[in-house]
């Protein structure tokens, strides 16, 4: 039995839909989903909408077993085209055509076909190994080591490649504001402790780097995280 869903007027053009529309033809529909879940492209959401809505014509109308339904048929059609018009040099108007397209998705619960079968299972391994890239860039990277301790540079001083576990507030130094702050950080200062120890040339260095020329000399921050870094160590 065949179970038809359309989406007319998808604000898509033919020529894109299409793309996606060959890739999951003649897939199991569990197959055809994973793909277009991974699928970075506006046809592969739309395409997915189509396919879930008849899903649920398949389950809830006919009393057909989901996992047995495969994707038959994926159409493309034109729909009608909105032109718009943008203003150009000289009086003139360039046109804008604002193309949409009526997608349709067929599923059926008759046998699926060899190649159909052959394809389904490339394509599960290629989901798998995009959720598995998926997983691997969204899960965090344990901090080693090496990025709680820091190193010398020989203009900066004692500096951070990465943020430390423990970072002191810089904004409480005269004149420092989150802007600023933030131009710290860049360089790899993070610590009051960091501060306390720059030498002339650090300063200097300094200065150059986040054009504050002057601004560690007039505020006194040398003395101030001093001060503050001992206040933290009797805390």
């Amino acid at each position: 039995m065949d179970v038809i869903s359309t989406y007319k007027f998808a604000r898509i053009s033919a020529r894109k839909a299409r793309d996606v529309a060959r890739e999951i033809q003649g897939l199991p529909v569990s197959d055809a989903l994973d793909l277009l879940r991974f699928t970075p492209r506006k046809g592969a959401r739309l395409f997915s909408k189509t396919m879930k809505t008849a899903l649920a014509d398949a389950e809830n109308n006919f009393e057909l077993p989901v996992e047995g339904l495969y994707v038959k048929s994926a159409v493309v059609g034109e729909g009608p085209t909105f032109k718009r018009f943008k203003a150009r040099a000289r009086g003139s108007a360039g046109a804008i055509l604002k193309r949409t397209s009526h997608l349709t998705v067929i599923l059926s619960d008759e046998e699926v076909p060899a190649k159909a079968k052959a394809k389904a299972s490339n394509v599960s391994a290629k989901a798998q190994t995009q959720a598995g890239k998926a997983k691997a860039e969204t899960k965090p990277k344990a901090k080693s080591a090496e990025s709680e301790t820091p190193r010398l540079d020989e203009g900066l001083g004692m500096v951070y490649d990465s943020p430390p576990a423990v970072t002191d507030d810089l904004k409480l130094l005269s004149g420092v504001g989150p802007a600023l702050e933030e131009k710290l950080n860049s360089v790899g200062i993070y610590r009051f402790e960091q501060i306390a120890s720059w030498t002339e040339r650090n300063v200097e260095k300094l200065e150059e780097l986040i054009s504050i020329k002057g601004r560690v000399e007039r505020d006194n921050w040398i003395a101030q995280a001093k001060e503050l870094a001992e206040g933290k160590q009797g805390n």
